[in-house]
C-alpha cells in the first residue's frame, strides 16, 4: 500500500511540474487606452518595446519599410462613430495602424484586418481604409519606451501622437460631433422638455453658434415657477454674450437666489462675480 501510496505522490509531482506556468514580465508590455472625443468613443491597444541602447529610427526600424508600430499583435484602434482623416472618412470600427517611417515624415496607415501578428504576410492595397502623412518633430529628450497619447483633445477633434527614442509624430482626426449632436437636438426639439432647451442652448452657446436661438430656449427652459439656478445661470451668460447686461445682471440675481435656496456655494461664488463684473461694464 505504501509503495501505490508513493507511486501517486510521484505522479501528482510530475504533473504539477508539467502543468506549472512561468510567469515574467513582457519585454515590450501591453497598453490600453480609452479616450472620448466629443461623443465618439477611441480605444488604442499596443505593445511597448524599449530601447534598451538600440538605434530605433534608421536603425531597428528602416526607413521606408512599413512597420508593425510597436511589438508583437497589431496595434488596434477603434472608433465608435466615422471619424476624418485628412480629409478622408474612416468608417467606425477596429484598425492596425501600420506606419512607414522616414527621416523627416512618416506614413500612417490604417488597416482593416487588424488580426495579424506584426505585418501581415502577404500585404493587400485593398484593406487599406486610409492613409496619411505626417511631419516628423524631433524631441529635445529621449523616450525609453514606446508611446502613444491622444493630445489636443477637444469637442471636434484629437490628435493620435506616436513617440519613440527622440521622434514625435502626430495624427489628427476629426469626429462628428457636431453632426451628432445636431441630430440628437432636432430629434428632442420634436417633444422637448425643459431640459432639453437647456441643453440645446448650452451647446448653442459653446459652440459659438446662433446666440439669439440659445437665448430663445433657454427662456423655455426657465418658465414656470422655481426654474433651476444652472438654467438662470446659462440664461444670464448668453445675454451678456449677447450686450444685455441689465437682463444679465437681473437674471444673474435669480439665479443667485435659486443656488443659495439650493445652498450650492459654487453657483453662489460663481453669480456674484459675474453681477460684479457686468455691473462695471
Amino acid at each position: 500500500m505504501l509503495k501505490n501510496l508513493f507511486m501517486l505522490l510521484t505522479i501528482v509531482g510530475i504533473t504539477s511540474t508539467i502543468n506549472a506556468q512561468i510567469k515574467a514580465p513582457q519585454p515590450s508590455p501591453a497598453a490600453k487606452m480609452e479616450q472620448v472625443v466629443g461623443l465618439t468613443d477611441v480605444t488604442l491597444e499596443y505593445s511597448r518595446p524599449a530601447i534598451r541602447g538600440r538605434t530605433i529610427f534608421g536603425g531597428l526600424v528602416p526607413y521606408g519599410e512599413v512597420w508593425r508600430t510597436g511589438a508583437n499583435a497589431n496595434t488596434k484602434i477603434t472608433f465608435s462613430d466615422d471619424v476624418t482623416i485628412d480629409g478622408k472618412e474612416l468608417k467606425k470600427g477596429t484598425y492596425a495602424i501600420y506606419t512607414i517611417p522616414n527621416a523627416t515624415s512618416w506614413e500612417v496607415i490604417f488597416y482593416s484586418d487588424a488580426t495579424n501578428w506584426g505585418n501581415p504576410e502577404k500585404w493587400d492595397e485593398s484593406k487599406v481604409a486610409a492613409k496619411t502623412t505626417v511631419e516628423v518633430h524631433p524631441l529635445p529628450m529621449k523616450i525609453e519606451s514606446f508611446t502613444m497619447t491622444f493630445d489636443d483633445v477637444n469637442s471636434d477633434s484629437a490628435v493620435l501622437g506616436i513617440l519613440w527614442e527622440n521622434t514625435y509624430v502626430g495624427v489628427k482626426f476629426e469626429v462628428p460631433t457636431d453632426k451628432t449632436t445636431m441630430k440628437s437636438i432636432e430629434t428632442a426639439l420634436a417633444g422637448p422638455t425643459k431640459n432639453d432647451y437647456f441643453q440645446a442652448a448650452t451647446y448653442y452657446h459653446t459652440a459659438g453658434k446662433d446666440l439669439k436661438q440659445a437665448l430663445a430656449w433657454i427662456k423655455k427652459a426657465v418658465e414656470g415657477d422655481d426654474p433651476a439656478f444652472y438654467y438662470l445661470r446659462r440664461m444670464s451668460l448668453i445675454q451678456a454674450d449677447l450686450g444685455d447686461k441689465s437682463g444679465a445682471i437681473a437674471t444673474a440675481k435669480k439665479s443667485l437666489a435659486a443656488a443659495e435656496k439650493a445652498g450650492n456655494s459654487d453657483y453662489v461664488k460663481m453669480n456674484k462675480e459675474s453681477i460684479v463684473e457686468w455691473t462695471k461694464k
